[in-house]
């Protein structure tokens, strides 16, 4: 694996690639990571990667500098995955001058939900993400279901730019007990590690109830909400809303997705479902 600290030297290396399939991350890998390096590989001729911890999107309350970072470990699992290229420039490559020209999604879909919450974290994302894809130039990226809203907002750059970039999503990869893995997990001490799951049981109650016919969405999500708070989390939002563009669904829309967010301790957990 070549790994890359500088976007001329990318470019210059990815020469004749053939079609570029692309997996963004910001390290710490985990098997939800390896899991779209492994999809990638069916889907272009020369798989890359990149590591970068974004500051953009970062809140100044969040945890950018104790964000973990894990790189010997991180090339080691994607070399062996068979990723061919590694971007991990620093934040002076990515912006050698502050950044002032900004992406900034529709606030219809990206100031809900987690955007309700971490105001200014999609304009951080798609800054980023628009960036990434500027010096790999890839024909294919791969994201994440985990990060459902996310995945939409990105889709939604990209057509909106005519980007020639095909955005595949990835499912998402959970722990026997069903946590949905995520870097942050880690943060989780060993009795929050096993309440950890409540989230995704919660969420499943509501998931299943729909699919047994109840229409009732408001009352779902408000015993999903109470059965968290109950169990000493702090939920932040649990919303059934349309796969689409994460709007509210009319009385018989079908294609709905279970979004959630909760603090378990000082760890933030997120996690959907698609029902």
């Amino acid at each position: 694996m070549q790994i890359h600290d500088t976007i001329a030297g990318l470019r210059t290396a990815l020469k004749g690639a053939g079609r570029i399939s692309f997996v963004p991350t910001m390290g710490n890998l985990h098997e939800g990571h390896i899991a779209l390096m492994r999809q990638a590989q069916a889907h272009g001729d020369t798989v890359v990667s990149s590591l970068f911890v974004n500051r953009l999107q970062f809140g100044p309350k969040e945890d950018f500098d104790t964000y973990p970072r894990t790189f010997d470990a991180d090339c080691e699992k994607m070399a062996a995955v068979g990723v061919a290229h590694l971007f991990s420039p620093g934040e002076k490559e990515m912006y050698p001058t502050p950044q002032a020209y900004h992406v900034q999604p529709d606030p219809a879909q990206a100031d809900i939900l987690e955007g309700e919450f971490r105001p200014g974290f999609f304009r951080g994302v798609a800054t980023v993400v628009m960036k990434l894809f500027s010096a790999v130039q890839p024909q294919v990226a791969i994201f994440g279901k985990k990060d459902y809203q996310q995945l939409m907002i990105i889709r939604n750059m990209v057509r909106q730019f005519a980007l020639p970039i095909e955005i595949i999503p990835g499912d998402t990869v959970r722990a026997e007990d069903g946590l949905a893995l995520s870097s942050r997990n880690g943060y989780l001490s060993e009795a929050e590690r096993a309440e950890a799951p409540r989230l995704y049981r919660a969420m499943d109650k509501v998931r299943q109830a729909i699919l047994a016919g109840e229409r009732d969405l408001a009352r779902l999500e408000q015993g999903a909400m109470l059965e968290l708070r109950a169990s000493g989390w702090i939920p932040q939002y649990v919303a059934v809303r349309k796969q689409l563009d994460l709007q509210l669904p009319a009385a018989h829309d079908s294609g709905l997705v279970v979004l959630g967010a909760a603090l378990l301790g000082s760890t933030r957990l997120i996690d959907n479902l698609e029902v």
